[in-house]
Formats: structure tokens, C-alpha cells, sequence
């Protein structure tokens, strides 16, 4: 991890990047919108273009340092404040500015247009929660936004919305949601399911990404689960590694018979395993045959379903998935994906699909498919960008 001085000397530009003349600058803050840009990113790299990518948080920066290696520039955001972003921008020269979802800076747009980079929002999404403020204070984001050439909205719902706080409708077009290009993780599934399961023959039910409170419901739903499956082993991943061992008092105050990840391969008597590490979720999807999304019966607003969906398996959720509404909309409708409206529904659902496994089946291949669909977002978003890319830089 990088050193915390670090983090704050690039914030305020007393370590600035190096000079990379004419790259593509991608902005994205966390690790959501690091996720969603990265084949975006390889798309560039691939075509010969120099990529700097600047973030906010400490996991994002982890993230795509994960994901994207050395292959890239990476750096921390300078703080949007007169002056530091003038001279991040005046050392990192640029040649175009991609913005991932809703990062709109306005001292940022501002010096980009000083410096004559041209800017394109890609995978741009107004939330429910901030439109309102948006909507509110048009008349202020219709000048700061105007350095902006070109918005790739997720949604027309997300186009509504840009045009409703003052961008003009010739500089928005729906492209469609940069997360649908996640490609499935080149892991080992066969020792990731050794590791959870020894006789490699249990059903696997994964809870990914778990809110506090979402836990405690799911363990009062699973005596009725186990006596559908008697062979049943849950997966039990929290978001937040603090919460680790909090969830490890409450199972075993249960009394679960409880294994962790981070202790080696699970004992064949573990009725759960809890994954107590970062980074591997995604690969987990690939071994499950079960997969619930948390942040979704606590009101979080959901986590990415397509890291299920990529992986063959169709996304189970609580009634809360505002954060990812459009996605999950057409999950549902592709029969990709269920949305139960409380934990007793959910409950239900998840026991019908482990006594109909004919139904599980139809559930994880039409998220197969959804995938496939889906595809084409990377090109039709690399065609939009295509007028505004810089030349690369000559093979030597």
C-alpha cells in the first residue's frame, strides 16, 4: 500500500506526476468506477495510447494498481482548489480528459479548458440521491459543465437527467453502462472450490458483499435452508475488512460451525466460510451455484450484480438496488436476476431454487447471455471517443 504522506503530498501537488505529453487522463474515484473504467483503459493501451489514472480513495488506487499494473500512470486527485489543479494539469499535459460517471470538479473542467484538453464524461450516471441537488443548482452546473465535449450516459433515464440540469442535447448520447464490459476472472475455480470445499460436491450459497445487519438475516434464514439441503455451505464475504471479525462473533455465537479463508482450505464439517480477505470475491462468483448481492435487504443501494452475471450466475437481491436500478432492471427482464421485496421473499426465494434446480439452472444461464448481449458497450464507447483521441505516440 502507498504511504499515507504520499497519498496527501499528491493531493496538494507537492508531488506531481510524470510529464506524460498527449495521454489519455481517465479520472475515476473509487473502486467502483476504477472496475468499470479498466477495460476501457486496456482498450487505450492496446492501441498504443499512454494512460494516467487519478483517484480519490486508498482502495480504489489498490484497485486498479491491481488491475491494471504498471501499465498505467496513477496518481491521487489534487484537491479541487485554485492553482493545484492548474499545475497537475500543466505537468501531466494531457490530451484528453475521460471522466468516469459523476465526477464533475469544477476546477478541474475549468483548467482543462485552459489547457485546451478536451473532456468526454464516459458511463455518466446522476443518481436519485443527487439529482435533486443538480436539478436545483442548474443554472450553476450548466457553465461548469460546458467545458465539456461529449457525455456517454449509462441510460436515457441518466440522459434525461444531464439535459435536465442544462447540457445541451447535441452533448449527450446513451452509450450504455461501462460495468457491462467486465470480463470473468482468470482464477483457478477448481482450487477455489477445493479451498471452500474439500469434497468438491456441496452446493455453494454465496452472500456477497454483506451489510451490517444483512448477515444476521441471512443466519435466521438458514435452518430452513439447510433442512431443503442438508449438504448446504455458505460463503459469507462482508464489504468492509473491519467488519471481519464481528461477523466471526455473531456466527459463532450462533453456533455455526465456522471456517475462514484467511485460516487455509475449510473443514468438511464447516457449515460457513468466512472470507476474511480483500480481492477475492470475484472469483468466488465463478464456484458458487447460488449468489445474493448484499447492500441490497440493508438500504445501501446494492453492489455490481454483472461480477455475478459474468460469471454465469444470476444476481439475488433485497429490494434496496438503487445504485445499479438500470442494470438490475434489465437482468430482470433478461430472467438474469431476482429481486425479492423483503428478507421473507428473499428467504422463499432462495429455498425454491435450491429444491428446483432446474429453475437455478435457467437463472444462471440466462445471466450467461444477458452478458453476451451486453457486449458491445467497450466498442460503441471507444467509436464515441474516437474523434477526440490524441495520435499515439510512434512505435519505436
Amino acid at each position: 500500500m502507498e504511504p499515507p504522506a504520499r497519498k496527501w503530498r499528491q493531493h496538494l501537488t507537492l508531488e506531481l506526476p510524470e510529464t506524460r505529453p498527449g495521454c489519455v487522463w481517465i479520472h475515476a474515484c473509487s473502486v467502483g468506477e476504477v472496475g468499470s473504467v479498466a477495460p476501457l483503459a486496456e482498450a487505450l493501451l492496446a492501441r498504443g495510447l499512454p494512460v494516467h489514472l487519478t483517484v480519490v480513495t486508498r482502495t480504489g488506487h489498490a484497485h486498479a494498481r491491481k488491475l491494471l499494473g504498471d501499465h498505467i500512470g496513477l496518481s491521487w486527485l489534487p484537491w479541487d482548489a485554485p492553482g493545484l489543479m492548474q499545475r497537475f494539469i500543466r505537468r501531466l499535459a494531457p490530451g484528453l480528459l475521460l471522466l468516469a460517471e459523476t465526477e464533475f470538479w469544477p476546477g478541474m473542467l475549468r483548467a482543462c479548458r485552459w489547457a485546451g484538453a478536451p473532456i468526454v464524461g464516459v458511463n455518466t450516471r446522476i443518481s436519485d440521491r443527487s439529482f435533486p441537488r443538480y436539478r436545483a443548482t442548474r443554472w450553476l452546473w450548466r457553465r461548469w459543465l460546458s467545458p465539456v465535449a461529449l457525455f456517454l450516459a449509462q441510460s436515457e433515464l441518466d440522459a434525461e437527467r444531464l439535459r435536465a440540469m442544462g447540457v445541451e442535447a447535441a452533448r449527450v448520447r446513451v452509450a450504455g453502462n461501462l460495468k457491462y464490459a467486465v470480463r470473468a476472472p482468470g482464477v483457478d475455480a477448481a482450487a477455489l472450490r477445493r479451498r471452500l470445499d474439500a469434497s468438491q460436491q456441496r452446493p455453494i450459497l454465496l452472500a456477497a458483499s454483506t451489510h451490517e445487519g444483512e448477515e444476521a438475516a441471512l443466519l435466521d434464514m438458514w435452518p430452513e435452508w439447510r433442512r431443503a439441503r442438508p449438504d448446504l455451505l455458505l460463503a459469507l464475504v462482508p464489504r468492509h475488512p473491519e467488519r471481519f471479525e464481528a461477523v466471526a462473533r455473531l456466527a459463532e455465537s450462533r453456533g455455526f460451525r465456522l471456517a475462514r479463508w484467511s485460516a487455509g482450505d475449510a473443514p468438511a464439517a464447516a457449515d460457513l466460510v468466512l472470507v476474511d480477505a480483500m480481492g477475492v470475491l470475484a472469483g468466488l462468483y465463478a464456484v458458487a451455484d447460488i449468489a445474493f448481492i448484499g447492500g441490497s435487504l440493508a438500504d445501501i443501494g446494492g453492489h455490481n450484480p454483472l461480477e455475478a452475471a459474468v460469471c454465469g450466475r444470476g444476481a439475488i437481491t433485497g429490494p434496496h438496488v438503487q445504485n445499479f436500478r438500470a442494470v438490475m432492471r434489465d437482468m430482470q427482464r433478461a430472467g438474469a436476476a431476482i429481486v425479492a421485496a423483503d428478507a421473507g421473499e428473499l428467504n422463499a426465494a432462495i429455498l425454491r431454487l435450491l429444491q428446483q434446480p432446474e429453475e437455478l439452472a435457467r437463472l444462471n444461464a440466462s445471466a450467461a447471455a444477458f452478458m453476451q448481449d451486453k457486449s458491445a458497450v467497450l466498442p460503441r464507447t471507444m467509436a464515441a471517443i474516437e474523434p477526440f483521441l490524441p495520435e499515439a505516440a510512434p512505435s519505436p
